[in-house]
């Protein structure tokens, strides 16, 4: 099968050694008993490969708060790796927020995804729009900076290589980002990506902008092709020609569109090393088998 990337050279010619690349792990809280064996079941399987960390997603509005909290909790008490929990601004005083880092503090959490979060859904249906209280964080950079008056926290917050879709520009979004920096954040993680010159352009604007900090690739890997385009409808990521071809007629057919989907990501991730990259961010969805087949790819290998 030959990808549609100019110049790449096969990624099996092309192998590294296991310490050559970083990953972490992010992951939802489960709604059902069902969803959390496959959670607990995702987890004990890439635990092994010494994730730099695991990150513990939040709800739109701050709704999956107290499962966040137990799945975080769960994680740091059941493995041995380091666990971020993602805190939002929506629906939430200053106080409110700062309580949950305290206790995130006193329980050994070290490490805090900042965001300012998905608003609810609209009550009318229209698009959700984020909408500060007043006694609440205003954005992401407000939330670094309080947070960091709480604690010393690890904090990551997010970048979006193709523009934030609520953003006024490309360069007005940019300089969120620096701010966030700027307010003392440790890291960014992007938003997914489907093109590694996504990334690198980003990459090359963020240092032109001023921004030193590190910026790690989101990787999604692409498990339902009607949800990845869904999500990258609603993300503003945008598809590349190429892409949809390669799954076209796998809908039913689970382990071609697996493999199809582990080389891809395994692909693209290999050209970002090429330039330099080596800690990767994966979507798991909870689901374990694609991204551990990727890391597998790229020598990645339990510890």
């Amino acid at each position: 099968m030959t990808l549609p990337f100019p110049h790449a050279r096969p990624l099996l010619e092309l192998p590294f050694p296991s310490d050559a690349i970083e990953v972490s792990f992010e992951f939802f809280p489960p709604r059902t008993e069902a969803m959390a064996e496959t959670l607990w079941a995702s987890v004990a399987e890439l635990a092994p490969l010494g994730p730099r960390f695991v990150s513990v997603t939040y709800g739109a509005g701050g709704s999956t708060r107290e499962r966040t909290h137990a799945t975080v909790a769960r994680i740091q008490a059941e493995t041995k790796v380091p666990v971020a929990a993602h805190l939002t601004c929506v629906n939430a005083s200053r106080d409110e927020i700062d309580a949950i880092a305290r206790r995130y503090w006193a329980q050994g959490v070290r490490h805090i995804v900042a965001l300012r979060g998905d608003p609810p859904p609209a009550p009318d249906g229209g698009k959700p729009r984020f909408v500060p209280r007043e006694d609440g964080y205003n954005d992401a950079a407000e939330l670094v900076a309080g947070l960091l008056k709480v604690a010393p926290f690890e904090l990551s917050v997010g970048a979006y290589p193709e523009v934030h879709p609520e953003a006024a520009s490309a360069e007005a979004d940019l300089a969120h980002l620096k701010r966030k920096f700027d307010c003392g954040a440790t890291r960014a993680i992007t938003q997914f990506f489907f093109e590694p010159e996504v990334f690198l352009r980003f990459r090359d604007r963020a240092v032109a902008a001023g921004i030193t900090g590190e910026i790690v690739p989101g990787i999604l890997p692409v498990g339902s092709w009607a949800a990845t385009v869904r999500m990258a409808t609603m993300t503003g990521t945008s598809i590349p020609p190429w892409l949809p071809d390669l799954f076209e007629g796998l809908d039913d057919r689970p382990e071609a569109r697996a493999l199809v989907a582990a080389t891809v990501a395994a692909e693209q991730v290999r050209r970002l090393v090429a330039e330099g990259v080596r800690h990767f961010h994966f979507y798991t969805l909870n689901r374990a088998g694609l991204s551990y087949a990727i890391c597998h790819l790229l020598g990645k290998r339990p510890q």
